[in-house]
Order: C-alpha cells, then structure tokens, then sequence
C-alpha cells in the first residue's frame, strides 16, 4: 500500500533543527521491505566476473555475513544476465535468501532478461536508452519531446516485465553520466541530475508501476547532496515520495574513502533522508558493510533517544532564506586578525594539552617536523593553524608561525602573549577586562545565543565563536545556531568543535548488542578501533556544517585518538567538502565484474607516485562504463579499456588510447608534466 507524500515544513527535511526521518514508500524487493518505517537498509556490489558463478556466490556470502541485506551484482550483457539465474540458485541451495539486485548500463535487453530473474534492477538513465557522447546539442521543445517519446518506447518493455514479475527497481543517476540531452538542457548538475530521474519516475507512473527506489550519486559530496536535496522537494512538489538508495561513487580507498562517504551520506541521514546506504570503497567488497553500518546505527538508536527538543526549533519558519541546500553559498563573516574568518580557508585546531611538551617533536603529529640537527621546524602539506595547550607551557621554542590558545586565566599569566591568543567561557569573556585587540576565541553552545550573557557580549572584529554541543543531534543543534546568527546578522567567524569522548558515549554509540553491531564485530575490520568511528562520527558532523558554508574553522576533540589522526581527519573533512584542499583527491570506483585491472594495487601504485601534488584530482576507473562520466570532476583519468588496456583523459577527452598498462602511470605523470601541472617530490631521510 502506497505510503501518502507528506508536505514538508521545509523544502527538502522535516526539520533542519531536530532529527525527524522522512517518510517514504514501502517497496519489497523480494520479501526484503524498503522505505517507509523500515530499518535503514545495508548493501554493496560483488567485484568478481559475474560468469564465474562460484567466486560470486563465496563473495556475495561474505558480503551477506559482513551485513549486505542487499547484494548488486554487474549485468553488462545477456550472458551475464542469464548467469544471475545459476548464481541465485547456488545461493539459495546454501540457505541465502538474500534479495539480488543485476546492476544495468547501457542494455535494455540484458535489464529484461535480469528482471525475470533477480528481486531487483538498476538502470541509470543517462546510458540505459539515452546517448552519452559527450555531444553539444540544441533540442527544439518537439525534439526534445520526440526522444522522450522513443526513451518510453524502449523503456515500457522493462517496466512491464517488472511489473509481471514484482521485481523492484532503482532509477540510479550519476554526475557525470548524464545524457547529452539532459546536458543540452540541464547541464552537469543537480537539477540535470534529478530530472534525468524524474523523467523515468513519471513514466513508470504513466505505466502504473511504483517498485521504485531512486539514487543520485556523485564523487563530488557537495553534488550528491545538494542533487538528493533537491529531489526530495521535486518529488513532494509531484506527490511523490519514493524511497532513497544513498551513496557517494568513487570515493576511494581507506580514509579517504571513508571520510568522503561519511560527508555525503552523513549529511543527509543527519536530515532524515535515506532508506538504503551503499558505501562505495576502493576496497573488498565486504570491507564496505561495517562502515555503512556505522554511519547507519547512530540513526537507529537516535530515533529511540528521548532527546529534548532543541529550544531553536521553532526557528525553521522564520530562517528558510538563511538556508541554501541547493548550491554551496559560504557564510559572510568578517576577518578576525587578518586570519581567520572571511575569504580565509577554513582553520584547524588540535588540543596538545595531554602530550608531553617537554619534546619538540610532539608537534609532527600536527604538521611541523622538527629538525634537532638544524634546530627548525619544517611544515608538512596538513600543518594545523591553532594548538590548544589549556593550561600548560610547552618548554621548547615553537613554530614562528603556529598561533597558540590558552585558557583565559594561563594567558594573563604569559609574559610574552606573541602568537598567544585566550579561550574564554562566555561569562569569563563578559566580564573581563583585558580581551586583546587580535583575537579573542569564546566557548559558547547554541543555547547561548538566548542568554542574557550573548546579549551582554561587547562585540569586536577580534571576537571568534568556538561553538560547542552536547545535544544528541548536535548537527542540527549547532545549524540551528548558525541560522540564528543569520537572523541577527552577525558575521563573528565560528570554529565549530565536536568532541568525542570514549568515557561518555553518545546514546547512538551504546547499544553494542544489535545484529548490525554484531556484524561489524564480526567483520575483524578496522571499525572495532576508535579511530574510525571518529572518522565517520567527525565527517558526518563537522562535514554537514561545512558543506553548508558554515563554520570557519574545526576542532575535533577526542582523547583516545592519536593526534596525528585528528589532524590528517580534520584536513580530510575540509578536503572532501571542497573547502579546504591540502592533498590529491583520488576519484577511485570500488571495482565490479567490468573491472578490467586490480583497482586496490593500481590506486596505491597511482598514489605512491602522485600523492604530493596538492590540489590535483585523479580518477581511476576499472573500465568505460564508469570513465569518464563518473570521474566528471577529474582533472586527469586512468581508465580500463580492455585486457591490459589503459585510456587516459584529461578532464573528459581521451588523450592516449589503448596504452598497455605497464607504461601507463609513466604517460599519465608525462600528460601531467606536458600541462606544467607536475612538481618533483621532496625526497625525505
């Protein structure tokens, strides 16, 4: 029974200051029921040849036992698609009902076949009947009109057979490969993306035919959200709600890859969106489940959590126009000491207040390398911008640039406040009397903003905000805030800080017996370790704010975690929200059947070589169907091409062809060279 579209309050959320999940449609996929009060369900993709039916089935069993409630298997062709059957067949024998989704590009006939077979099909309506050429086109309204007209003819046949056989559907569409009628139009972007789907949703609606979970995924996280945002009001606006598959494609391997994840889908289950979550990683299939799981499970016990309503949540009404979810529009806020606020790039802080600070060497896991040799500090490419050393005094000489906090009564103590800057308490800063004229940092919690203490703040170009939380959605706790400020107009530059803290957990974080929690356990990954859960926690919370445009600086406070950590997370985060670049961004798909060379080794030799060159981003495609439109943001690309067979791009033209691998980094590192793109590592001893 269809699950009646609910008007939002806001335009794409049920609430940007507390958490509230959106309602949407039941579907069954299989006896798997997706969407509407369900948990939030777990999937991936197998990596194997889709005809060796035994690596398939042992692969797509330690998925399911790493926690895949769905499994996604490539169908690029009708053998592969008629293999689904033998595959299916294999897994039920071994007692796996586990629902099968047959991933589709570019084969209407395959998608048919499939369909009479698995619980589930995705199609991508950039390639599925449509044409990707990368061709600048003009459509006249009759023309435009006309290949829609075809795209229904040859999409109908599908639908029906769906119908016939109650397999469900996912209408998945990517940045980057949009068709070139929907570019001529629409262009690359979130509005392009969302019509793309919107076009094969009303058609399947003209057919009668609902069974349908719609995506749209980006490497580019600020894409992906801003495009699911603006589905969800497209769809409400149409009467529609169906359920939403989440995933950031090609994100990578390790902590990139999670971090940049975590920013894309955390983002938006922060604002109760989402109903199944793909984390796509450069990595083991199975290696994939207990990170989606982790992100997943904060939503499942914050729905159970009787959290106080945020006294900011009547605000939403009032504050619409401070709120821009559709495109990245950055907070105004003036310039504090000519460092922090303003055009300047979101600043970093790290808390060395524990470490010993007897020994300079303390501050390389902060980004400045001490040389006792030359008695000098050298900066890495993550060198953070503030120390917190509370209350005590480091007895080396430090950095001639690094600026130093301290708690408000240590820094009256100080004979030489160069460099130094106070922490105040909100009554502290009130009341004193000596705030300095260069920057003066204030804890404060969203709360504050209706005390009588705010009221009483003398205001100056030196104040910045450090805004804590303690809230259980503390996100939207502290966006509430933020919205605040717009409503006031003021433009006090804000670090947002986010602390987490293994003796205090948050209620998400305690319910350790759960099946899903289990799972992970069961998974021996790096997830049991409190260093990745801070990456997703941090990525999630911090990212959300700054994908957003607010927040002007970042401090992640976590006493189990190493610092060296906390500082490549917290560069990591302003990396993956486009915000701060620092490093190379790698643009890696997670592999599948099409894959035509090992993606893990090829990505870490690709990256052993190039990982110096700041800014620069790489894509690195197993095969054709995801290079070049998925690496739409690249500046270069590596793609498969055929048996031992390598194409490379610059932007989205094919500048080598057919290249045989074992010389293909060499003429990627030669192309980069040629566009004065390229600088010699610095070797280190």
């Amino acid at each position: 029974m269809q699950t009646p579209a609910i008007l939002l309050s806001g335009r794409y959320c049920n609430s940007l200051t507390e958490y509230s999940r959106f309602v949407t449609r039941e579907v069954k996929i299989g006896d798997l029921a997706l969407g509407g009060n369900n948990p939030i369900r777990i999937q991936s993709m197998t990596t194997t040849d889709t005809m060796d039916t035994q690596g398939t089935v042992e692969q797509s069993i330690r998925m399911i036992e790493a926690g895949c409630e769905l499994v996604r298997i490539t169908a690029p062709s009708i053998k592969e698609a008629q293999n689904l059957a033998e595959i299916k067949k294999q897994l039920r024998q071994r007692g796996y009902n586990t629902p099968l989704v047959a991933d589709i590009h570019f084969t209407p006939n395959a998608a048919e076949v499939a369909a009479r077979i698995v619980e589930k099909v995705r199609v991508n309506p950039g390639n599925y009947a449509d044409k990707k050429k990368f061709d600048q086109l003009d459509y006249t309204d009759a023309q435009y009109q006309g290949e829609l007209d075809r795209i229904f003819h040859k999409f109908t046949p599908l639908v029906n057979i769906c119908k016939e056989y109650g397999t469900a559907m996912r209408i998945g569409t990517n940045h980057g490969s949009l068709s070139d009628r929907i570019m001529s139009r629409y262009g690359d972007t979130p509005q392009g993306m969302v019509e793309s789907a919107m076009e094969f949703m009303r058609m399947c609606e003209t057919l009668n035919y609902y069974n349908l979970v719609i995506s749209m995924k980006s490497s580019n996280p600020q894409v992906m959200v801003q495009a699911y945002r603006l589905l969800v009001e497209t769809m409400v606006a149409e009467g529609m709600n169906y359920p939403l598959h989440l995933g950031v494609t090609e994100a990578g391997d390790g902590e990139d890859g999670r971090i940049k994840s975590a920013v894309g889908i955390g983002t938006l289950l922060e604002d109760g969106l989402g109903d199944t979550v793909r984390v796509s990683l450069t990595e083991e299939p199975e290696a994939e489940a207990p990170v989606a799981i982790a992100l997943v499970n904060r939503y499942s016990e914050r729905l159970k959590a009787k959290a106080a309503p945020s006294i900011l949540s009547t605000i939403w009404g009032d504050l619409q126009g401070a709120h821009h979810p559709y495109e990245y529009i950055k907070r105004t806020t003036y310039e504090a000491n000519a460092f922090i606020g303003g055009h300047m790039v979101p600043r970093v802080v790290v808390d060395l207040s524990k470490e010993n600070l007897k020994d300079a060497s303390v501050l390389s896991a902060a980004g400045y390398l001490y040389s006792p040799l030359l008695d000098k500090y050298n900066m890495a490419e993550q060198s953070v911008d503030f120390v917190f050393f509370g209350d005590e005094l480091p007895s080396f000489n430090l950095p001639s640039n690094l600026k130093q906090l301290y708690n408000y009564q240590t820094w009256k103590k100080l004979s030489d406040k160069t460099l130094c800057h106070p922490v105040y308490t909100l009554p502290e800063f009130v009341g004193a009397d000596d705030q300095t004229s260069a920057l003066n940092l204030v804890i404060i919690k969203p709360a504050d903003i209706e005390s009588d203490a705010f009221g009483s703040l003398p205001f100056s170009n030196s104040l910045v905000f450090v805004l804590e939380t303690d809230a259980v959605h503390g996100m939207a706790d502290q966006r509430a805030f933020f919205l605040k400020m717009e409503e006031l107009g003021l433009e006090v530059p804000v670090i947002i800080k986010r602390s987490y803290s293994p003796t205090q957990p948050s209620p998400e974080e305690r319910d350790f017996e759960s099946e899903r929690q289990t799972k992970v356990s069961l998974t021996g990954g790096d997830l049991e370790g409190a260093a990745t859960n801070l990456q997703l926690f941090s990525a999630t919370d911090l990212g959300a704010l700054l994908i957003d445009g607010f927040g002007d600086g970042v401090w992640i406070d976590a006493p189990q975690v190493d610092t060296k950590t906390i500082t490549s997370t917290a560069f990591g985060i302003l990396q993956a929200t486009r915000s701060r670049i620092s490093k190379t961004e790698y643009i890696s798909c997670p592999s599948c059947g099409r894959t035509l060379f090992d993606l893990m080794v090829t990505t870490q030799m690709i990256r052993s070589r190039t990982s110096h060159l700041k800014g620069l981003k790489i894509g690195i495609m197993g095969c054709i169907v995801n290079g070049p439109g998925e690496m739409a943001d690249a500046d270069y690309g590596y793609v498969g091409s055929g048996t031992d067979k390598i194409t490379l791009y610059r932007g989205k033209e094919a500048v080598k062809k057919n290249i045989a691998s074992a010389n293909a980094l060499d003429e990627l590192i030669n192309i980069i060279r040629e566009d004065g793109n390229w600088i010699e590592p610095i070797e280190t001893h």
